[in-house]
This record gives C-alpha cells, structure tokens and sequence, in this order.
C-alpha cells in the first residue's frame, strides 16, 4: 500500500450493500431475448456471486433459448440492463434501500484512510445507478473497480481491481493490505484466488454456512463499530470481533 493509504476495502454490492433482488436481471434477459417475464427460468444453480453475463446466458438457456442465440444476445442484454436501472431508479431506492450501517462503515473507513471499491458482477451501468441511488458512491473509487463488464469470468475481477489501482494510485497493489467483504461463497473463493483477506456478512446466508468456506471472518452485519474493527484488524492480520 502507498503511505497515504491505510489499505484497500473492496465491496460486493448485492448482498452486501444492498439487498439482492432479481427483478432487473428477468426484466433485461426478458427484454433482451424476447420472451415474457413470466417465462425467465433461472438456473438452478446459485446465481449470486456470478457476473450478470455469466447469469443471462445460463438463465437464457433454462428459459428456453438455444445456446448459441443465448450468447449472441448478450449485446442486447448490456443494453437493456442499462435501460432497466434507469427506467426503475424510484423502483430501486424502495426496493433496495442500503443495508444498515452499510453507508455509516464506509464513510468510517473513509475518515481512516482506507481506499475503497467494489467487485460486483453487475455491468458497469448497473452498479453505477445502483451505488448512486443508494447513496454510497460518494467514498468509493469506481475509477479502480472491477465489474461484470470488465470480464465473465469473476476470477478474473481482482485482477482488474489490481491494474487499475496501480494505474491510479501509482504503486503495485499489496495483496496483503487488501481486503473483500462480500455475502456469498464465490466472494470468498474469488478472494482467495487473488491472495485477498475476506470477510462476509451473513445478510441472506447463515452464518454456519459461510463458515463453512473458510472466510477470514463472517459479520452478522454492517455495524460500523464492529466493521472498522473487523477491517482494521484483517488488514494487520489480526482477529477481529463478529457480534453486532
């Protein structure tokens, strides 16, 4: 980390900051793809901690949708994503207000030093609206963040996080001084395959679950007190408390 940087907090978003909520994803892959709402079948496997590419492809192909038309409308489905969020921006605010505290530990880690970003596999046009009409872009730096957009493969989201902090910042990015909070497995495993510390909040899983995966630590949730000693302490690889 540079000197000026208490090190770097890399949110997810849904889940973690907001509450995760399907609506957009079936309006954009309905639209995109031509079939009605009522006719978009996700996969059965989890889509949380997926990119929305990754997502809207599967979920295309169990909707019915042949395999290769399911690939070939991904730039329909960017596009209309895009005009989902903005057409749902009062939607958005009643629907997925910020968790508690979420707003509260970032401006704390602000007034710490840490810089912050998120790893979502939203598209770019969708956290952006997301972010702001929760009012929690103010201290976060998308200039260095990584997205759905940015690649399919969300493993491949902390390296991008990684060259875009060297770019802004002017220093390689240490590893070790970087930390995930995130809510579901892949959050954990993405982390663990950039060398990342982890922490999850236990938002829409157990507890016991997430501990199962071998996070760094598992928050009940987003109390500012105990999120700054969490991160504090996982950044100077110490034990943080868990109780909220």
């Amino acid at each position: 980390m540079n000197h000026s940087s208490a090190g770097l907090v890399i949110w997810d978003v849904d889940g973690t900051l907001i509450p995760a909520d399907l609506r957009w994803l079936t309006r954009a892959i309905a639209r995109a793809y031509g079939i009605a709402q009522s006719e978009v079948v996700f996969p059965d496997k989890k889509v949380h901690g997926y990119t929305d590419e990754s997502i809207a492809v599967d979920t295309a192909i169990a909707s019915g949708v042949d395999p290769s038309a399911a690939e070939a409308g991904i730039p329909a489905f960017r596009q209309a994503i895009a005009e989902v969020m903005q057409e749902g921006r009062q939607e958005l605010a009643e629907v997925q207000p910020p968790y508690p505290g979420a707003a509260a530990s970032i401006a704390e880690l602000q007034d710490l030093g840490f810089i912050q970003t998120v790893l979502t596999g939203n598209l770019r046009s969708a956290a952006d609206v997301k972010l702001h009409v929760a009012g929690l872009d103010e201290f976060l730096d998308l200039r260095i963040g990584g997205f759905g957009s940015d690649a399919r493969d969300r493993f491949q989201l902390p390296a991008v996080v990684a060259q875009r902090y060297s770019a802004v910042y002017g220093v390689p990015l240490d590893s070790a001084g970087a930390l995930v909070i995130g809510d579901a497995p892949n959050d954990i495993a993405c982390a663990r395959h950039a060398g990342f510390r982890v922490a999850v909040v236990a938002h829409r899983i157990g507890r016991q679950e997430l501990a199962s995966y071998e996070p760094d630590l598992v928050l009940d949730c987003l109390d500012p007190p105990t999120v700054v000693a969490a991160v504090s302490s996982l950044v100077n690889s110490g034990a943080s408390p868990t109780a909220c």
